[in-house]
């Protein structure tokens, strides 16, 4: 990639500077109190050039001959404002408009329309792009869409993105208790909140998120090795929290369904002065639900509030904080095989699991609380640079009883139930300082970004060791029989109680690990349009990682050093209508040293390089009939090297050496084709295989699967259509589904292999919003199809439910 980069910046030389001959157009579309106003098409009468106001209310429209112009500002159902202006070879034209509508009113006429398909999205690459723009494939899930959905739960927002799919639901145990993912057939668990780390071992609530972004493939460059271990090569998801505005607004929400659900949401802004630009807004939500299984139940209350001022047009601060209190009985994962020998049952059919057993107990919860704290401070520097200045502090905590259930003899009914308590408390402090440029150089603009990030974090375990407690069968028989008890008598029933799963634990002996770790990186990125339609990214990190391990052991410190690069390249052979893309992008893991014993019975520590993830990709982007049609269709193939892997014919020694490829291709579609109708819809196909490793062994074996890395064929369609006219008019209806292949999730010589069927779940929506109310009734899994998730698992999923939704705007 940098011999080409080379070439393209030595011939943009031999090129005419277009931006000497040419001018731009640039302003800002405010609200008359004041606020910016987003999603607002700003156009050139007589052409098709234009633009679409951003987050801050600022368009910019570039490449414009010299010469008098008509701008144009629209919006669905609001008064249009032209103004003319005279256009100047090399300079760029300043122009503003002040819609009569407030900041509630434009907001209500946004939900009720379209948004903005193609409008600059500063996270995905720390820079703000346009999607056309950006040689990054990404996916987003808005708000509107989680309300047209009644999406209670963080995790279901996905079933919109292509390419991703759940393994398994949160589970609250330590390290790792967050929801897993495939993402383009990589295991991942949700890692940022507005670009920033934001840990947590349970589950997320929907309530404070305005967009849900999915950057797929490896993102090392802009994030490091992120805040958790699992982050994925295969993308990063991103939860980007609502925002303060200036003007007294809100909205009132209730959901009551099936299983017991009940929720109640606030979602409350208004300004704390008539002087100064100060606005608080508060999202809150109480959640209880029940199990459509005999057992299991989740229980929280969640409080977001969000401060903003504005000192001046230079000077912004931003502080975010999220405070959820939960606790749940979570269903253990039932996994079906002991990793060694042949498989009991290959296929669902025949171990005819019964999906309305949880084989747990409501009085055997685990709470699982969090908090994330983030300050911001924005600071315009010049007209071309501005400054970035962050820091967030986020808490995760694990308190309860953990399950799981497990093969423990091949051949027979039986399968193991194992508890622990779970204790762990993890801290994570993260610092970055960013600094954004947009100048020329040489006839060609630049967007540069240059960050710091400091990183720690540390993680304390006083947990409880694992018990057997009894064997199940698929069918809900029990019994006590260890199969490991020397006797092979059965000892009294042990029933699932606090009581007597304490009794049991008693006997282990509690850990007392308290590990620290810190990480110091640098970064800098720069995209150089070589030609108005020809644009290139280059982009590095340098990453330094530094780990106490535990705190009471010297012996265990390590250290690290990974660099991460990045390169992309877009060309629109149709300026802001179509792009060709194609990138280079890494991500690592850092490696801690192992203990090892050669076959002489030698005992050493041996040290591991990061492990490394490449992808490279190539696509397209378009953005058709005026902002209301935008795809995106991509092929990718990422390379994992350096995993470390068991030595043949020694379990306890290891070494670097194993490979894992993914790749595939994927089509999103997202559209308002006219007034009413919205749609968005995506298919992946994803290819994931070890290439190295160990031959026989069951995670690395060379031409099987890892494990986790979700169906091959992905579907996912959504369409609403509201009525505009009419008495009937601001009624509607939506209709949509999921449709997965069979999922390998065992594939071994020597355990053979079982695959999850296929499925197709369908969802129906009818609603109603007349003015300021909102009436929905949603049903979910329409068909009744039962179906399953895993991760060298079977994990039931809902049957057909219902939820009814009420909301009241102010």
């Amino acid at each position: 990639m940098r011999p080409i980069y080379l070439i393209l910046l030595l011939l943009s030389f031999s090129l005419p500077s277009f931006s000497q001959q040419t001018g731009s157009v640039r302003g800002s579309v405010k609200t008359s109190d004041g606020t910016p106003a987003e999603y607002v098409n700003v156009s050139i009468e007589g052409l098709t050039k234009g633009a679409v106001a951003d987050r801050d209310g600022n368009f910019q429209i570039n490449n414009l001959q010299p010469g008098q112009y008509t701008i144009v500002a629209s919006f669905i159902s609001l008064e249009t404002r032209k103004q003319t202006v005279e256009v100047k070879a090399g300079e760029v034209t300043k122009v503003d408009f002040v819609l009569s509508e407030n900041a509630q009113e434009l907001e209500e006429v946004v939900i009720s329309g379209r948004i903005n398909l193609n409008r600059e999205e500063a996270y995905i690459s720390k820079i703000p792009l346009k999607k056309l723009e950006n040689p990054q494939s990404y996916s987003s899930v808005s708000s509107e869409i989680l309300k047209q959905q009644a999406v209670t739960n963080y995790d279901d927002a996905f079933r919109n993105v292509p390419g991703v799919f759940r393994t398994w639901e949160s589970t609250g145990r330590n390290g790792d208790g967050a929801s897993y993912f495939a993402l383009r057939g990589l295991e991942g668990q949700p890692a940022l909140v507005n670009g920033l780390p934001g840990i947590t071992n349970g589950n997320l609530d929907p309530a404070n998120i305005e967009e849900i972004q999915v950057m797929k493939g490896p993102s090392a460059t802009l994030f490091g090795a992120n805040a958790t271990a699992y982050a994925s090569y295969g993308g990063i998801i991103n939860a980007v929290t609502k925002k303060p505005y200036f003007s007294t607004g809100g909205e009132i929400g209730y959901n009551v369904g099936s299983f017991g659900l009940s929720r109640f949401t606030a979602d409350v802004n208004t300004p704390l002065s008539q002087h100064d630009k100060v606005a608080l807004r508060i999202n809150a939500a109480h959640h209880s639900e029940g199990s459509f299984q005999d057992a299991g139940f989740k229980k929280s209350f969640f409080i977001a509030p969000t401060l903003a001022y504005e000192v001046n047009d230079r000077l912004k601060f931003l502080i975010v904080t999220e405070i959820l209190e939960e606790e749940r009985a979570v269903a253990p994962v039932f996994f079906h095989t002991d990793r060694a020998g042949e498989l009991t049952f290959k296929t669902v059919d025949e171990l005819n699991l019964d999906n309305e057993l949880s084989f747990t107990s409501n009085d055997l919860s685990i709470k699982t609380p969090r908090t994330n704290l983030q300050a911001q401070m924005h600071y315009k520097l010049s007209d071309q640079w501005t400054s970035q200045t962050v820091i967030s502090r986020a808490t995760a905590n694990s308190d309860g009883y953990y399950t799981y259930i497990w093969e423990d003899v091949v051949g027979d009914n039986n399968f193991g139930q194992y508890f622990t308590y779970v204790k762990e408390s993890r801290v994570a402090t993260d610092f970055q300082q960013n600094f954004n440029g947009d100048f020329n150089i040489g006839g060609l603009r630049n967007r540069l970004l240059i960050g710091l990030d400091y990183f720690s974090q540390e993680a304390v375990n006083n947990g409880l060791g694992y018990v057997f407690i009894r064997n199940v069968t698929p069918q809900g028989d029990v019994n006590f029989i260890d199969p490991y008890s020397e006797t092979g008598e059965e000892p009294p029933p042990v029933y699932l109680s606090r009581a007597s799963i304490d009794n049991l634990l008693a006997s282990t002996e509690p850990a007392n690990s308290r590990v620290m770790n810190s990480t110091y990186g640098a970064y800098i990125s720069d995209v150089v349009n070589l030609t108005p339609a020809l644009t290139v990214l280059a982009g590095v990190r340098l990453d330094y990682f530094d780990s106490k391990g535990e705190k009471s052991n010297s012996e265990d410190d390590f250290d690290q050093f990974a660099l991460s690069p990045k390169f992309g390249v877009v060309y629109q052979p149709v300026l802001d209508k179509v792009s060709l893309f194609a990138n280079y992008q890494n991500a690592f893991k850092n490696s801690a040293p192992r203990e090892v014993t050669d076959l002489n019975g030698i005992k050493a520590v041996k040290s591991f390089e990061p492990e490394q993830a490449n992808q490279w990709e190539v696509g397209v982007k378009t953005n058709l009939l005026r902002e209301r049609l935008f795809a995106t269709a991509s092929y990718y193939d990422i390379k994992v090297s350096n995993r470390i892997v068991g030595v043949a014919g020694n379990p306890l020694d290891y070494t670097q050496g194993g490979e894992v490829e993914s790749k595939g291709y994927e089509l999103e579609v997202t559209a308002n084709l006219f007034s009413g109708l919205s749609l968005i819809g995506g298919y992946s196909h994803n290819e994931t295989s070890n290439v190295a490793g160990v031959a026989d062994d069951f995670y690395t074996g060379p031409g099987q699967v890892p494990g986790g890395q979700g169906p091959q064929d992905q579907v996912n369609f959504w369409a609403t259509y509201t009525l505009t006219s009419g008495s009937l008019r601001n009624a509607g209806i939506g209709f949509g589904g999921n449709y997965a292949s069979a999922y390998r999730v065992v594939d071994n010589r020597a355990t053979g292999t079982f695959d999850l069927p296929s499925y197709t779940v369908l969802n129906a929506s009818v609603f109603y919003n007349p003015g300021k109310f909102r009436f929905a009734v949603n049903v979910n899994n329409l068909l009744n199809t039962e179906y399953y998730i895993g991760y060298w698992s079977v994990n039931p999923q809902k049957p057909r439910n219902a939820v009814v939704s009420l909301a009241y705007k102010f």
